[in-house]
């Protein structure tokens, strides 16, 4: 018998979180009735053009979406309830209680945890959820030890998938000539919401370090901090690297965007996942990744990308090591695809993530 499925998350951010989100709801969608609840304006409702049905967050009291929530449940006969963003945990868990239908509910847990969940309020809302997903091994260790095993839930490790994308060269071209990348230059991307978290600032210190070189930044992403990026433009223009560092807000063409660069950065000081660390790699472009959380499981230390202590210095060495090392970055870039194909490979993850959710 087919479940219907509800994909719920009210992130007002547009990250590799919300993006998962969306391959799990069309890939779901092929398999069966699949159903889709957002914030209405947020960015993950700008991004998706599929019909969604939109429920607004209350922060404190929760009750009032869940009532929502569970009146659209019972009328859409919902079996299982997906949800991802860890803020929406206490509307999903009323609006089961409060529904006829009583689904099950799976979270996918992209974020660390923590602190023990041994409190009467924590305790409720982890029994009355019936798996969790974790997108890493690290993050299965931290559920398992933090939630007391009497409420705990059936965990999982399942990583996130990658699309094999081949582009339209004329697509790569156009970019080169917007962004002016010659030939001749070694382009470094960072890819993610411009923010202080994310890292870009580590990024642009370390091409100050390097501007006698024949090196550019390629900054991808939205801005969720407009003082952060004046402070970066501040930053740029005293070096006089500006003709070194380019920025192309936000854009969907992100694959198109990974394919400009020699190497990408990812400078999060402990990112649970990264999938843009596993976008790159299916494309053949290595990563220098912050080495904490996601991308230790990741990347093979200097066979298939590279890791550092996220220190300005050691990411200036590691870049230029890369650049004066073009022989051994483009085996890298080789065994990085061969690595994401076989591990990462979006419709193989998602089918066992299909699996198992329909298994709890």
């Amino acid at each position: 018998m087919n479940k219907n499925i509800l994909e719920f998350c009210l992130s007002p951010d547009l990250g590799g979180l919300e993006l998962f989100v969306v391959n799990c709801y069309n890939y779901f969608k092929q398999k069966t009735d699949t159903f889709f609840i957002t914030q209405k304006d947020s960015k993950l409702d700008n991004y998706l053009n599929d019909k969604k049905y939109y429920i607004k967050r209350n922060k404190f009291f929760p009750i009032i979406p869940a009532m929502k929530l569970a009146k659209f449940i019972d009328k859409n006969s919902i079996n299982i309830i997906h949800f991802h963003w860890t803020k929406d945990m206490p509307t999903v868990v009323l609006a089961k209680l409060l529904s006829k239908q009583k689904p099950k509910i799976i979270q996918t847990r992209n974020m660390h945890i923590t602190r023990f969940k041994d409190d009467f309020y924590h305790k409720f809302l982890y029994k009355n959820i019936d798996c969790i997903h974790a997108v890493t091994n690290e993050v299965k260790e931290e559920l398992t030890k933090f939630i007391p095993s009497s409420v705990r839930p059936k965990i999982e490790t399942i990583y996130m998938g990658v699309k094999l994308i081949e582009n339209e060269e004329f697509k790569i071209d156009n970019l080169k000539k917007k962004y002016n990348i010659k030939k001749d230059d070694f382009v470094v991307g960072i890819i993610g919401r411009i923010e202080e978290a994310k890292g870009q600032w580590i990024l642009i210190e370390a091409i100050k370090n390097l501007k006698d070189l024949n090196i550019k930044a390629l900054i991808v992403g939205h801005t969720m901090d407009e003082e952060y990026l004046k402070n970066l433009k501040l930053k740029i223009k005293s070096y006089k690297i500006e003709d070194k560092i380019i920025f192309s807000g936000f854009t969907k063409e992100v694959n198109e965007h990974i394919k400009l660069c020699d190497v990408t950065v990812l400078a999060t000081e402990n990112e649970t996942f990264g999938l843009v660390v596993v976008e790159s790699m299916i494309n053949s472009v290595p990563v220098i990744a912050t080495n904490k959380g996601g991308p230790r499981e990741i990347i093979e230390d200097g066979v298939d990308g590279v890791l550092f202590d996220r220190s300005v210095d050691d990411l200036t060495k590691k870049i230029k090591f890369l650049y004066e090392n073009k022989d051994l970055l483009k085996q890298m870039g080789k065994k990085a695809k061969i690595k994401a194909i076989e591990k990462f490979e979006y419709n193989k993850q998602l089918e066992k993530l299909w699996r198992f959710i329909n298994a709890c």
